[in-house]
């Protein structure tokens, strides 16, 4: 059978017509063979919570609005790379990544990085390893891809190879991954970060640290490392596993109003991530509460079926002056 393209013009990712995630689990739930029957409490729950909510706006037009970090011009929503390298924090949920992996073939990912850039969306952040740089390269090779890769690596002392290898691939931007950062920092070693971000300036890259805790960009700030960004997490904690113990995979903001906060105080760029607490914050609040409490940039991932919809949000929330506790940065 033929594939049917996703590739869609800047005018469809505008217009009224829907079929978004609410949609979806409608029809999908009318027109299964045992119907509402069937269901279990949880899809009667979600079936009844989504049928009271308004439907996603029919979308603002223009283009994404944007930012910079130093010269790069960067959508101010920048599609994740966790769900297209098989990754998802899933809680206690086993059979979720072999699930991503399933769906997301080379195919599936290349139409929804087409479809990010045809919906505004000019950056992605994705791993460095072997399976994304050889996407990466034969999307820009064979598709034509325009999309800017921002390179989540890892650092050991006295070994950079991470790094290298993103430079190598044409990596526009690099940072610390986040778990490395709470680990360096947690064991005095932020001077392992500054050694990072000036390797990655001497490459004439843009350099950046991520992290989890709010002391990475505490300790970095305090140490001058001087990255050219931060990724933060940023979530609010209204969730119903936000404050479950023992935490099977449930939170990654654990402390975000002393982030927002802290980050009032930064001048650096912020990339905010995990805002919707992988999954469990709708877009619609997660990317508001990013934005007013001082992110300026948000990135989310995505799959194709919601591209649209978060695009609409986030230029709709953007474009509507949000209440920001914190003034642009980027």
């Amino acid at each position: 059978m033929a594939r049917v393209s996703l590739r869609l013009s800047d005018s469809r990712c505008n217009m009224s017509e829907k079929l978004d995630r609410r949609d979806f689990l409608k029809k999908s739930l009318a027109g299964s063979a045992v119907g509402a029957l069937g269901l279990s409490f949880e899809e009667k729950a979600l079936l009844a919570r989504t049928s009271q909510e308004k439907p996603a706006p029919a979308g603002a037009v223009g283009e994404m609005p944007m930012g910079r970090i130093g010269d790069l011009k960067i959508s101010r929503l920048i599609v994740g790379g966790n769900l297209t390298s098989g990754f998802a924090h899933s809680r206690d949920l086993i059979y979720v990544s072999g699930l991503l992996r399933q769906y997301f073939t080379d195919e599936k990912i290349f139409e929804t990085w087409e479809l990010c850039e045809e919906c505004g969306i000019n950056t992605a952040i994705l791993r460095v390893d072997d399976h994304v740089t050889g996407l990466l390269t034969r999307y820009w090779n064979e598709r034509g891809g325009k999309l800017q890769w921002i390179a989540q690596a890892k650092v050991q002392q006295d070994d950079v190879s991470d790094l290298k290898r993103a430079v190598d691939h044409g990596a526009t931007a690099v940072f610390v991954h986040g778990g490395v950062s709470d680990s360096v920092v947690g064991q005095g070693k932020v001077d392992l970060l500054g050694k990072a971000v000036q390797f990655i300036k001497d490459q004439r890259l843009i350099a950046g640290i991520a992290g989890h805790k709010v002391e990475v960009p505490i300790a970095c700030e305090k140490a001058g490392v001087d990255p050219d960004f931060y990724m933060k997490t940023l979530h609010s904690h209204a969730y119903w596993s936000a404050d479950r113990q023992p935490e099977h995979d449930n939170i990654w903001s654990k402390t975000p109003a002393k982030t927002a906060e802290f980050m009032k105080t930064v001048a650096t760029p912020w990339i905010a991530y995990k805002v919707m607490a992988a999954g469990a914050i709708h877009p619609r609040e997660g990317f508001r509460y990013a934005y007013e409490n001082g992110a300026d940039f948000v990135c989310a991932g995505m799959f194709d079926f919601q591209v649209r919809e978060d695009t609409i949000i986030a230029r709709n929330i953007l474009n509507g002056n949000p209440t920001r506790q914190r003034p642009w940065r980027a």
